[in-house]
């Protein structure tokens, strides 16, 4: 066994910008970057390319649908233009032909008006011929109807689409979240990546499924309506057309001062769920130490940040609509007053005016669905863009691709000049060699910062070494995948976890094969069963997710049961005993004894009475192991063990007075 010295300890990052682990350490948002809205959206949308073919199929629908709902206008003026032949020959005296009605008007000076009937099919003295009327409006009908389907399934195959795709995204963004490594988790608040998991996700797929379906029947109309307008008055359609560049001119100055905004808000929404998570985990603390109005502070503040954020976002997109609208009914009047001049002019019939008003309406609104769909595009792909981040986080390396299992399983851990550091400025253990021999007991004892906790989180290949290797029964465990590793593992932290499940549940998570039999062995070694018995429904009572209906003890009883039913080789306790009380204590120690035979045990700890027995001590300061052996000679030499056991034991350890002031 080698060492050497330090100089520096190191402790791991608490958190980018500076977040902690604490109720109040997430008092600062680090700044996001404005968003890249072209690549993230190219990116969004290459993201549905696996649906290629149902994508085809929704572009097939909606042109369809689209086409049978423009042709209905066009229909629809052939109705009025009955209507209004009606009227008029109804007006004429009978047995007239048009002609000679036409050369009547203009003899008395109403050309206007012979204008108009030189261009109606009108039957002098007939009135409206309502079975013609009947047939085209029974057209009309069945053109809208016709419409009203194939929107409605492209509406459901995009919904299937969309769905597929966000499932996929959850599914790479979990897989993400298991390929990195526990670094990534050191600098992000839980309530920050919960959010992105959770609502930004939500966000996307609302986004995809509003803005994608009214995107594609916006242009499509806006296609078709064009070419209709054309086909019917190409004076018209330039006249509608001005409108085009007035709006894109709007919606983008629009957009470029609103997308930041909607950074800020989902940017905001995230730094607001991280206080809150990190308040009402640790509320208890919160009220113990009086800190409650300085966490409604916080609260206070984050709130009406994400407040001036969203109100800005949604005001400053929302001004869209109602400028477009405004831009529409120009551009209606502009299109009526030159319609009606051309109508009394005889150069249009009326119902040709009448549908070309309809698709003036179904131009512009189109550029109105779209120009207001701004806001909720530029929220959707802000959202997109943060998920991106955590999909494109630096991955731990690999599991090698023709791994090695060690032929025994006897527990036996070696550190061969193992160095490693958290920044590579600021080493923490450097050149560290020690053996751990198979059914071992090693107790790791230290300051806090000394590196206990990293020397384990070593082992597990929680962090990757800067130098050295560590090897398990003979295996350097980089050449086994860390599943196969961490098999040959189990592990009983300081803070427990428990999930929502019964008692039985929550101990066969270690075996999931395991038998009643072997739960309930487990649960006898390691005296849960007492108090299980106690409890009216045994093994079946629920554990609620926070474990409040046990006491702490209980639930860190429970976790050593589930790693003893796990049956490793290897077995890490990190303060395991820190939140029992005295008596329970004593209980958890006697079967450690009794189930450690066959077992290298590491166990780190504060309190010195827990590891008197242990084969090996090793004593910690600043990464580096500066005194090694049983308790007894640790004692004897009086060096940095006998302190320890001093301070816990003799009393406190009081600094010399140096005479300073």
């Amino acid at each position: 066994m080698s060492e050497r010295p330090m100089t520096t300890t190191r402790r791991p990052p608490v958190g980018a910008g500076g977040f902690g682990r604490g109720p109040f350490a997430g008092a600062g948002m680090p700044a996001e970057k404005s968003m890249n809205f072209g690549p993230s959206t190219r990116r969004l949308l290459r993201r549905l390319s696996p649906e290629r073919m149902r994508l085809f199929a929704v572009l097939g629908l909606a042109v369809i649908s689209v086409v049978f709902a423009v042709v209905g206008p066009k229909i629809l003026g052939r109705a009025t233009d009955l209507i209004f032949s009606g009227v008029i020959g109804k007006q004429l005296p009978a047995g007239t032909t048009t002609e000679q009605a036409v050369a009547a008007a203009r003899a008395s000076g109403n050309d206007n008006f012979a204008g108009l009937l030189a261009q109606m099919d009108v039957v002098p003295g007939q009135g409206i011929d309502f079975p013609a009327l009947g047939t085209v409006l029974l057209w009309v009908l069945g053109l809208y109807v016709a419409a009203s389907v194939f929107s409605w399934l492209q509406g459901y195959l995009l919904n299937d689409v969309v769905q597929r795709t966000v499932f996929r995204l959850r599914s790479d963004v979990e897989d993400k979240l298991n390929r990195l490594p526990l670094r990534f988790f050191d600098g992000q608040p839980r309530g920050e990546l919960l959010s992105r998991v959770t609502n930004d996700i939500d966000n996307v797929s609302q986004t995809l499924q509003q803005t994608m379906s009214q995107l594609l029947t916006s242009l499509l109309t806006v296609i078709g309506v064009l070419v209709m307008m054309f086909v019917i008055s190409p004076l018209l359609a330039l006249i509608a057309l001005v409108t085009i560049p007035l709006s894109m001119v709007v919606t983008g100055q629009v957009a470029k001062r609103s997308q930041k905004l909607f950074v800020a808000q989902w940017a905001g929404t995230g730094a607001l769920n991280a206080h809150i998570e990190e308040a009402f985990t640790g509320h208890e603390l919160v009220k113990v130490f009086g800190r409650r109005p300085e966490v409604e502070k916080v609260f206070q503040d984050r709130n009406e940040e994400l407040f001036k954020a969203s109100f800005g976002a949604q005001f400053i997109s929302g001004i869209i609509m109602p400028t477009m609208m405004f831009i529409g009914n120009l551009n209606y009047v502009a299109i009526a007053v030159v319609g009606g001049l051309r109508v009394a002019t005889g150069s249009m019939s009326l119902g040709d005016v009448q549908a070309f008003i309809q698709y003036s309406r179904q131009f512009t609104q189109p550029l109105t669905q779209v120009a207001s769909m701004a806001n909720l595009l530029q929220s959707g792909v802000a959202s997109a863009e943060r998920v991106f981040e955590l999909l494109d986080a630096t991955e731990q390396d690999p599991d090698p691709a023709d791994p090695v299992l060690p032929t025994t399983r006897q527990g036996r851990v070696e550190f061969e000049h193992v160095s490693f550091s958290y920044t590579p400025e600021q080493p923490l253990i450097e050149d560290l060699s020690l053996v751990a021999d198979p059914g071992h007991t090693i107790a790791i004892v230290g300051p806090t910062g000394a590196g206990k906790t990293t020397l384990v989180n070593l082992i597990m290949r929680f962090y990757e070494l800067d130098a050295g290797r560590i090897t398990l029964d003979g295996v350097d465990i980089t050449a086994m995948r860390r599943e196969d590793l961490r098999s040959h593992i189990g592990m009983v932290l300081q803070d427990t976890w428990l999930f929502g499940g019964t008692i039985r549940e929550n101990i066969a998570y270690g075996n999931t094969q395991a038998t009643e039999e072997q739960i309930q062995t487990a649960a006898r070694a390691t005296y849960v069963d007492r108090f299980v018995r106690t409890l009216p429904d045994g093994y079946d009572t629920v554990i609620d997710e926070e474990g409040s209906n046990v006491s702490a003890g209980e639930k860190q009883l429970l976790t050593i049961a589930r790693a003893f039913l796990a049956n490793p080789s290897l077995l890490i306790l990190d303060e395991a005993t820190s939140s029992v009380d005295t008596r329970t204590e004593v209980l958890v120690q006697h079967a450690m004894a009794a189930l450690r035979t066959d077992r290298t045990s590491f166990v780190i700890a504060h309190r010195l009475s827990t590891i008197r027995d242990a084969d090996l001590i090793l004593v910690m300061e600043a990464g580096s192991i500066v005194e090694h052996g049983t308790h007894d000679e640790l004692l004897a030499a009086r060096g940095a063990y006998h302190r320890l056991y001093s301070a816990q034991f003799s009393g406190a350890l009081v600094p010399e007075d140096d005479g300073a002031p």
